[in-house]
């Protein structure tokens, strides 16, 4: 792949599952999830005033907590493709962990835990639900819309997965792309919430008890807060460092060693910057003997090359000792 300023191969095109190309597509996914949640947080909260089910209810939490993660997600869209700067060099990739972050500690709170609290409140003091077929049909409408925001992140990932040879949920749970993860993992928690949702309602039905649907409502919260856990779990593991995946540095070795200035590699390390970014810090020895200040120069010029890769957020080489042990794909 050819830049188009001087003409320069980018020497990383073709790492596999990184570059900026997924922003556009992630960007959309979030936006697909906004507009379902909104609609279905109102639909929701409309029939949870009047069935007075507490399954619907914390359903109608859910999805108020999913429209608001998404607002953090789109935050985090936004900031982690702001360019690099003299106090951010390798760019502000690492800020869609934090706003992410910010996104599932929200759901934690304003979905698990006001769902459980209502739970455990029906429980304690009852009360009758009624009009069961608005909740019913709400409930319909919202596993179409849940569905359709499921589909738009599944086809995102499993396109990405492909690349990688992963299958679909170790590519959701492994990608360093924060707002996919949390859209797809958001919206399978909201679909099995609204099995369970439906199932509590229909149990509150058939025993004129509101026990089920107070169960439901604690178990929606048990998902919800099982999700907060791993997302953030996964954003705190990026924050503060990872490597990148070993399918991506086998590729990116195999690009430094194929490079005809590169003699061997001794060292290399490939830490995620940000979705689908890495920085590139390695020692390498140059072909040919020539005298260190021509090497300084050849050596710049090689990491312009790496640092020309879309994948790419900042490269740094060093020459290679001789007695270090050379690296093989």
């Amino acid at each position: 792949m050819v830049d188009e300023e001087g003409g320069r191969r980018e020497l990383l095109a073709d790492v596999p599952g990184a570059g900026a190309s997924g922003g556009g597509e992630s960007l959309t996914t979030v936006l697909v999830a906004f507009v379902a949640n909104v609609l279905i947080a109102i639909a929701k909260s409309v029939a949870a005033v009047m069935t007075a089910s507490a399954s619907l209810l914390a359903e109608a939490a859910h999805s108020w907590a999913d429209a608001g993660n998404e607002v953090f997600l789109l935050i985090a869209n936004r900031r982690a493709h702001k360019p690099a700067d003299e106090l951010h060099p390798l760019g502000h990739g690492r800020e869609a962990y934090v706003w992410s972050l910010f996104a599932a500690l929200g759901l934690f709170v304003a979905g698990a835990a006001v769902s459980i609290t209502h739970g455990v409140q029906e429980l304690i003091s009852p009360e009758p639900a009624d009009h069961f077929i608005i909740g019913y049909v709400v409930l319909g409408v919202a596993f179409v819309l849940e569905g359709i925001s499921f589909l738009q992140s599944a086809r995102q990932a499993r396109a990405e997965a492909n690349t990688l040879d992963r299958d679909l949920i170790e590519h959701v749970l492994a990608t360093s792309d924060p707002t996919l993860r949390a859209v797809f993992v958001e919206d399978a928690a909201a679909l099995a919430g609204l099995v369970i949702a439906a199932a509590g309602l229909l149990a509150h039905q058939l025993t004129g008890s509101s026990i089920p649907d107070a169960v439901g409502s604690i178990l929606v919260g048990l998902l919800l807060a099982w999700v907060a856990l791993l997302l953030i779990n996964r954003n705190r593991r990026f924050l503060v460092g990872q490597e990148a995946d070993p399918q991506v540095r086998k590729a990116a070795l195999q690009a430094l060693l194929d490079a005809p200035e590169v003699a061997r590699v001794t060292y290399l390390r490939l830490e995620i910057v940000g979705p689908r970014m890495i920085s590139v810090i390695g020692d390498v020895d140059l072909t040919g003997e020539d005298t260190e200040s021509h090497v300084a120069v050849r050596l710049r010029a090689l990491e312009a090359k790496i640092a020309a890769s879309p994948a790419v957020a900042g490269a740094v080489l060093s020459l290679s000792a001789p007695d270090e042990p050379t690296l093989s794909v």
